[in-house]
């Protein structure tokens, strides 16, 4: 059962969390006919997002044999074969399609809400295939499809409950995501040199510095925005600008972990920093009794 909690990469399930952020934010979190649409619209992105890592260790099995860390994922180690990996993506496919189908005809999703949130999926699947096959190793591209991934969990979640999100949270989310995603590339640069990835060879330090520099200026300043749009009542926007606080915290704590020797994923950056875990953790305390009550 491990090596295929392992192949489904469920502790990167966490990404997609973002998904709830437009419930959230909209003050909709117990309305229950919202929230089952949440509901399964996060099981969806689940199952789409273990079909593309599972994908994505099909086209890379060579190389991921000859990694010291990924050699040992389940189709690299020979724990599952080829040929059962790509029927599990085939019943995934098949089950995300069969739910999404399910909820239109039993009338949890409406007919816009189907539509957009299909192409939203069709879309996410489309990038990651081309990502995987070649397209993480052209710079730049690669940098902007990781942090697609995350933008497009937010606008997902916005399309099923037909809700209207932010333009300001979606800069933030973009930004905040390119500051990740840059940071990722500058931690595999650091940990592994430009040979543990092909693209790495076109990155310097200096220039993934830089622009993680702007993105996490940017995404600060685009976080404030939002906060002063986000409310009408003056006492609450003051309450939320003091969130930045933590925002300015989890941002500053995850480029200390990248200068410690991390790969700077996020999700393991997260899963190995306990101080970060609980700030995160009390920013979305604070915020939820903010929104709330």
């Amino acid at each position: 059962m491990t090596k295929y909690l392992k192949l489904f990469r469920v502790n990167h399930y966490l990404k997609n969390f973002l998904i709830f952020f437009p419930i959230f934010f909209s003050t909709g979190l117990f309305n229950a006919s919202m929230l089952l649409k949440v509901f399964f619209g996060f099981i969806i992105f689940c199952l789409l997002s273990s079909t593309i890592y599972i994908f994505n260790d099909i086209v890379d099995v060579e190389n991921d044999k000859l990694h010291p860390k990924k050699k040992n994922r389940p189709i690299a180690s020979g724990q599952i074969s080829i040929p059962k990996a790509k029927f599990i993506i085939i019943a995934l496919l098949f089950i995300i399609i069969i739910i999404n189908l399910s909820l239109f005809f039993y009338h949890i999703y409406s007919i816009s809400e189907f539509i957009f949130s299909s192409l939203v999926l069709a879309i996410y699947l489309f990038l990651n295939i081309l990502y995987s096959k070649g397209l993480k190793n052209v710079p730049i591209i690669d940098i902007l499809i990781l942090s697609s991934g995350f933008l497009l969990r937010v606008i997902y979640g916005g399309s099923i409950i037909s809700v209207e999100v932010s333009s300001w949270l979606y800069l933030t989310v973009l930004s905040i995501s390119l500051y990740m995603s840059l940071g990722k590339r500058k931690g595999e640069l650091n940990k592994n040199g430009s040979k543990s990835r092909k693209v790495l060879s076109y990155y310097t330090k200096d220039f993934l510095d830089k622009f993680m520099y702007v993105f996490l200026t940017s995404s600060i300043i685009f976080y404030s925005l939002w906060c002063i749009q986000g409310f009408q009542d003056p006492n609450r926007v003051l309450l939320l600008m003091y969130s930045v606080i933590f925002v300015i915290f989890i941002v500053m704590k995850y480029s200390l972990d990248l200068e410690n020797d991390s790969l700077g994923d996020p999700i393991d950056v997260i899963y190995s920093d306990k101080i970060l875990l609980i700030v995160t953790t009390l920013y979305i305390v604070y915020m939820g009794g903010i929104i709330y009550v």
